[in-house]
């Protein structure tokens, strides 16, 4: 698992148009809200993703890019953000190894089988490219207000 304050791993990942993002791009300019949802378009996805989408403005306005990640292909991640005009990037880790950097790909037992799924988790990065949140297993009611007001908090104390 992460934790706070350690270097977050460093990604390169296409997202829905299919161009690269690599977290070192963010370096010395961007904060990064980075957070893992298990697919695209279900009931708390669509929730969460709105929420973040509401709230693309305020982070922005903190220096702060959010960034989804879920195994879902380019082309659902475009119908995703076309059929909800989602205004954030996601990105099409189809080869889990994003997820498995991040420690967000874990066994799940559901209904009494167990299988492989994305631990909805978010991470936040400050400009120097350090974890400053590691959150795993969040729930996605009001997620998004809860990790602005924590970006706000570091903006506060001048991180």
């Amino acid at each position: 698992m992460l934790e706070k304050n350690q270097i977050a791993p460093e990604f390169s990942s296409v997202n829905q148009d299919n161009k690269i993002v690599k977290l070192s791009s963010f370096k010395d300019s961007k904060n990064v809200v980075l957070y893992f949802y298990p697919k695209d378009d279900t009931p708390g996805c669509t929730i969460e993703a709105n929420d973040f989408t509401a709230l693309a403005n305020e982070f922005a306005a903190l220096d702060t890019v959010v960034i989804g990640v879920s195994k879902d292909s380019c082309t659902s991640h475009v119908d995703f953000i076309a059929k909800f005009n989602l205004k954030l990037d996601l990105l099409a880790d189809e080869s889990g190894e994003v997820c498995v950097a991040y420690d967000v790909w874990r066994e799940k037992v559901k209904n009494g089988e167990t299988k492989m799924a994305i631990l909805r988790s978010t991470f936040i990065i400050d400009k120097q490219g350090k974890v400053v949140e590691a959150l795993y297993g969040v729930n996605h009611e009001g997620h998004a207000q809860a990790m602005l007001d924590r970006v706000q908090q570091l903006q506060y104390r001048g991180a």
